[in-house]
């Protein structure tokens, strides 16, 4: 496919400058300690997962303009090309979060990315339980939560500049989306503010999603609730049935025809639009 007029083709997909970006973000006392980017791994996941478990301190960012080896879900592979989108992961350690509670942390990124992609992106960006942001249907962002120790890691696959050639038909991008042309590096900024932000009033609330304010502001932002959904279960069970809520726990609540169902994992589809 040829480049869209005044987009982002291959020419317009310029380094994100590392030094600039820990400047900037230092600039903001919160959470992070340090940006690391690099140009191409395996996994940004893998990567600070064994930062964490040989004693790596709470607030690395991570970024990288390519992973040859990412990785969502379900072992599902996140591949785009090299300066496309924004893929990174964070190490955080909770301390004071009860185990419980850790359901909450894929959801919490979500919110985060999804709101900074709606200001800066300009484009109405929603969360699906679990760990995606949509635009529609179509999936922007993929998330990725995994405990290592007491310390946890999450990671964030966007797609910025991807043209329909380079992402699954299921999936989208800023670009195919309309948004302006967005600078990923003032884009990763505020995503890590709307993180940290996130993150550190729910550690505050002591993992507490009523009194952090976390479970409303899911709530409006998720496209899963009020939805009939298909929830296909780790088991191979499956759950049809009406996304009701969210419960303390961050885990869905289906309404089905032959009662309730709480499900704390699952691959979800939406079988009827977002309202």
């Amino acid at each position: 496919m040829a480049d869209q007029p005044g987009a982002y083709g291959d020419l317009d997909r310029p380094p994100l400058r590392g030094a600039d970006l820990q400047r900037a973000l230092l600039r903001f006392p919160g959470v992070w300690s340090r940006l690391e980017v690099v140009a191409e791994t395996g996994s940004t996941n893998v990567d600070v997962a064994q930062r964490a478990a040989a004693g790596e301190l709470s607030g690395l960012v991570l970024v990288a303009e390519a992973q040859t080896a990412g990785r969502g879900r379900l072992d599902r592979t996140w591949a785009a090309p090299p300066r496309s989108g924004l893929t990174f992961s964070v190490l955080l350690r909770p301390a004071g979060v009860p185990p419980a509670r850790w359901g909450w942390f894929p959801l919490l990124a979500g919110v985060a990315v999804a709101a900074a992609v709606t200001l800066l992106g300009e484009v109405d960006a929603r969360v699906k339980w679990p760990n995606d942001v949509l635009v529609g249907e179509r999936k922007l962002a993929g998330l990725l939560s995994e405990r290592v120790g007491e310390a946890l890691v999450l990671g964030v696959g966007l797609n910025v500049s991807a043209r329909a050639d380079e992402v699954p038909a299921t999936a989208t991008s800023l670009l195919l989306e309309g948004s302006p042309l967005v600078d990923r590096g003032p884009l990763l900024l505020a995503i890590l503010r709307e993180l940290g932000t996130a993150y550190d009033g729910f550690v505050r609330a002591a993992g507490d999603p009523l009194a952090s304010g976390l479970r409303d502001t899911y709530r409006r932002s998720c496209a899963t609730l009020g939805q009939e959904v298909r929830v296909q279960l780790p088991d191979e069970r499956t759950v049809v049935g009406r996304a009701h809520d969210v419960d303390a726990d961050g885990r869905l609540v289906v309404r089905s025809a032959d009662g309730g169902h709480v499900v704390g994992a699952g691959d979800v589809v939406h079988l009827h639009h977002p309202r």
